[in-house]
């Protein structure tokens, strides 16, 4: 177990001018001159410092050139450095230099060397600014289809709650007319029948019938959405159209409401069929889908309907997708852009490439195509021809002020009035030019645009608001609110924040935050087929679904414990995932519970005995910082190092790749991680690392539970020397979640992530005790998610106003 060093220095490398950090706690201690009670009440770390430190440091913790030539840097807490300082310090004499005296000397250093202040004093960090920021791409996404969406017709408002699945209508066909008497109205979980040679019903005849099956579809993540459908008889779907009730018959030579068919199969053989195709859409959001089919003459009637999302596989579309409510049609701008700024850990609208201007411009110009087929709908145009270009220009004016998210200034009005009163042009080409307009403008691709200098309007604080929480728009009440003046005060600012917490966009924002946060990503989790025969794509699938099942689950629960993610003694798992996951001992009922489930369904399943500690142990990500064909502690101590645990680890000094054929066929791979690791340079990292990663070696490479490793006993226990110094035993995951649950590191690592994602800024831009106020605030809110996320929209719409 290699010491631990939370004291660092910082200076040039005389060879490449960069900035390294070198070890320097010892360095002080042996400075320290023995400290005693002859001067303890009425001392200072200052004084302590300067008679038994600063010959070596230099008098402003600049270095000497007869002693240490590095100036001080750290990490640590007050608290840290002097738990370290009491237990360690000075080295050999730790009794020297206690309680108060080591309180002394910890805040003294924090102050003059550690602290953010400090850095910023010494010119060792730049002083940290909020940096203008253009839209990333989901932002810009986001706002586009929220802006066209703002002008679409709103499903008429009902008392009657969405259920799961599609509303049904079952007809008796009579030629040409498919729907020509309607027989039955009933709620269908899912599309996958096989009438076989008879009628739906008893009284819906065999010969010719037609079913149309109309709802929502709630996709969960942005991509690509293939759509199967299988029948031997005549279909039409229509995904994400402006949906409308059927009027009049359906007949063979129409489609719903004249809108494009995504599948149009209407023309049946007799023979089976299979129909795809491909529509891109934006997660989290809720799209009309409409199906309908019809059986004339053919000799069998059966359709399934199937889907397979981003990162999926090819499933039955079911209930658990579906519901019965109506849904506008949201449009998904599909254009390719180049990769946001991911270098911080998050991603980050900084760039502005030739690249990125280019699916910027694409991008408006299919905004416009859309505007334009769209018009008489969006603008709510009549048949009176004589006002029609009036109510163009108004809705114009309402497009740009919506996308600008502030009302218009004389200007842009004069601007936007010689676009769109241009005699000769028509209504197409003045659409077409105000669109690109305004979707090129720095007030549409910018967050905020105001100067340090200036204070923020009331809609500056909206735009902030609702890109923190949202990644899109200000709605109609946060604008509503900023036209009252009502947004510049924090009270004010938490009850908006709230309310929008309660918005499907806010689920999808803290998706992607703990998609972040877990590093769930794109990873790749193929495992060796011989070695995991059962771990397939649909599993994969399977496992990132009861994942972020169980994030949701905690995340919008009432208390919204963080805790919680970290301490759960279950999984959510469906069938699929129980037959592989969990041992019979498990589940006393599990025969059961395995009966009465389908495929698609989650159900909480209790595991005992502390094999299971929350997302530590999720199996997703125990597979996914493994290697194809075994465990991998390293991986799994370093995410747990820095994302649960929070403590910083340094780069490599030397990249040593893991080679498995290169040690002994009999090693485990606690064995063979201890060898590759002991070198010197190594071990101060993998100190705090391997204790992490073996304490997660009872889970295989799947994330399975066992008990050997290469036909031996596996060892998880460990000591773990803590960022104060003290050694903690380390038996099994639940130690490690009990301690990140209640260590305030891991409180300020994660609370620290959050606000990078949700703002896409540095928090110490805001002030320097933001991270530190916030997670004060956090403890004393009981841990509760949703409103960090609340304080950090309305801290970062605000600019760090106080109570």
């Amino acid at each position: 177990m290699g010491a631990r060093v939370p004291l660092t220095f910082k200076r040039r490398n005389a060879v490449n001018e960069n900035w390294v950090r070198l070890p320097i706690l010892t360095a002080i201690a042996s400075c320290l001159m023995p400290v005693t009670n002859l001067y303890a009440s009425d001392s200072t770390g200052a004084t302590i410092y300067a008679q038994h430190c600063a010959n070596c440091h230099g008098a402003d913790g600049q270095g000497a050139d007869d002693g240490y030539q590095q100036p001080i840097f750290g990490d640590d807490s007050v608290a840290e450095l002097a738990s370290y300082i009491d237990r360690k310090m000075p080295e050999g004499e730790h009794e020297l230099c206690v309680g108060d005296d080591a309180r002394l000397v910890a805040r003294y250093i924090y102050d003059e060397f550690y602290s953010f202040a400090a850095q910023q004093r010494k010119g060792l960090v730049s002083v940290p600014r909020i940096e203008l920021s253009r839209l990333t791409v989901e932002q810009y996404r986001n706002a586009v289809a929220d802006l066209v969406g703002s002008f679409a017709p709103q499903p008429r408002p009902t008392d009657q709650p969405g259920l799961p699945g599609l509303a049904a209508e079952y007809f008796q066909s009579d030629g040409m007319n498919k729907a020509d008497k309607r027989k039955l109205e009933r709620i269908d979980r899912q599309v996958d029948f096989d009438f076989g040679d008879e009628g739906p019903t008893d009284d819906i005849a065999a010969d010719q019938f037609c079913v149309i099956w109309q709802g929502t579809i709630h996709p969960r993540h942005t991509g690509d959405y293939e759509f199967r459908i299988r029948t031997p008889n005549g279909v039409r779907l229509y995904v994400n159209c402006d949906p409308s009730r059927r009027q009049g018959s359906l007949r063979d030579d129409s489609s719903a409401a004249g809108q494009t068919a995504l599948i149009d199969g209407w023309v049946s053989s007799g023979g089976m069929r299979e129909h795809t195709a491909k529509v891109y859409l934006l997660g989290g959001r809720a799209y009309p889908i409409r199906l309908e089919f019809f059986k004339y003459k053919e000799e069998l009637a059966s359709v399934t309907m199937e889907w397979r999302p981003p990162l999926g596989v090819w499933s039955t579309l079911d209930h658990h997708h579906l519901s019965t409510t109506d849904a506008p049609r949201t449009f998904c701008v599909d254009t390719p852009f180049p990769p946001d700024d991911r270098s911080r850990g998050y991603e980050r609208g900084s760039a502005v490439s030739r690249e990125w201007y280019a699916a910027v411009s694409e991008g408006a110009i299919a905004t416009a195509n859309e505007v334009i087929d769209r018009l008489p709908a969006l603008a709510d145009l009549r048949d009176e021809k004589d006002s029609r270009r009036e109510k163009v220009v108004e809705f114009l004016q309402r497009f740009a002020q919506t996308a600008f998210r502030r009302p218009l200034t004389d200007s842009e009005r004069s601007v936007l009035d010689q676009m769109s009163t241009v005699d000769e042009a028509s209504d197409e080409a003045v659409v077409r030019r105000v669109v690109l307009y305004v979707l090129s403008s720095p007030y549409f691709l910018y967050v905020d645009l105001t100067p340090p200098s200036q204070a923020p309007t009331a809609y500056t604080v909206a735009s902030r608001l609702s890109f923190a929480l949202w990644d899109s728009l200000p709605d109609a009440e946060l604008l509503a609110a900023a036209e009252r003046d009502e947004l510049l005060g924090v009270e004010q600012l938490e009850r908006q924040a709230r309310r929008m917490l309660a918005d499907p966009k806010s689920r999808q924002k803290l998706q992607g935050f703990f998609a972040g946060w877990l590093e769930i990503g794109q990873r790749d989790l193929a495992k060796d087929k011989d070695l995991f025969p059962e771990f397939d794509e649909a599993v994969v699938a399977d496992l990132r679904e009861s994942l972020e099942q169980f994030l949701d689950q905690i995340v919008w629960s009432d208390a919204s414990d963080y805790r919680q993610l970290l301490l759960a003694d279950y999984l959510l798992l469906n069938a699929r995932l129980r037959q592989l996951y969990v041992v019979a001992t498990d589940d006393q009922d599990g025969d059961d519970k395995q009966n009465n489930i389908d495929a698609g369904h989650f159900v909480r399943v209790e595991i005992p005995e502390g094999r299971r500690a929350g997302v530590l142990t999720h199996p997703y990500l125990l597979s996914a910082f493994s290697y194809h064909n075994s465990t991998s502690p390293i991986h799994r101590g370093v995410f747990l190092t820095r994302n649960i645990v929070g403590r910083k680890l340094k780069p490599p000094p030397v990249a040593v790749a893991f080679n498995n054929e290169e040690f002994p066929a009999e090693l485990t791979m606690r064995e063979k991680v201890t060898q590759l690791t002991r070198d010197a340079a190594c071990a101060s990292c993998h100190a705090k690392i391997n204790p992490l990663g073996f304490a997660l070696e009872n889970f295989d490479a799947v994330g399975r539970w066992r008990l050997t490793d290469n036909e031996q006993p596996v060892d998880a226990r460990s000591q773990y020397e803590t960022a104060t110094g003290q050694l903690m035993e380390v038996d099994d995951a639940t130690d490690i979640a009990t301690y990140a649950a209640s260590n305030p590191a891991a409180h300020r690592a994660f609370v620290l992530q959050m606000f990078r994602y949700l703002t896409k800024q540095v928090p110490y831009a805001y002030g320097a005790e933001t991270v530190s106020r916030l997670t004060e605030e956090f403890q004393q809110d009981s841990f509760n998610i949703q409103e960090l996320a609340a304080r950090i929209a309305v801290m970062a719409a605000g600019y760090g106003q106080k109570r």
